[in-house]
């Protein structure tokens, strides 16, 4: 269950991401509620790390947590925000996604 908290809460960080690049691209008012969105999906990605650590152990969940946060961000880049899919981008990340899966297999 832990395990589920703690993905939820990278695809969190993942929104929180979101929220920046969108605020980024907008004005005036608009801005500011894309950083309340930010902030809101930042507590709420936090909030799940931090329960998530209280069963798993904290170096594997804080990298599968930051790890699904760089992947997802780097994949909402390519599709969202157009940013380029270059052979070496993806291919950094496919070993980053290895890595997770490699920290979820050998931990406990």
């Amino acid at each position: 269950m832990n395990w589920i908290i703690l993905i939820i809460g990278g695809l969190f960080e993942v929104a929180f991401a979101y929220c920046l690049g969108k605020a980024k691209e907008s004005a005036t008012y608009e801005m500011y509620l894309w950083y309340v969105g930010f902030v809101a999906t930042l507590i709420i990605s936090m909030s799940l790390l931090i329960k998530a650590t209280q069963t798993l152990p904290l170096g594997t969940s804080y990298a599968v947590w930051t790890g699904i946060g760089a992947v997802g961000t780097v994949i909402v880049g390519i599709f969202v925000f157009k940013e380029p899919a270059t052979f070496w981008r993806l291919f950094f990340i496919s070993t980053l996604i290895a890595s997770i899966v490699g920290l979820k297999v050998v931990s406990h």
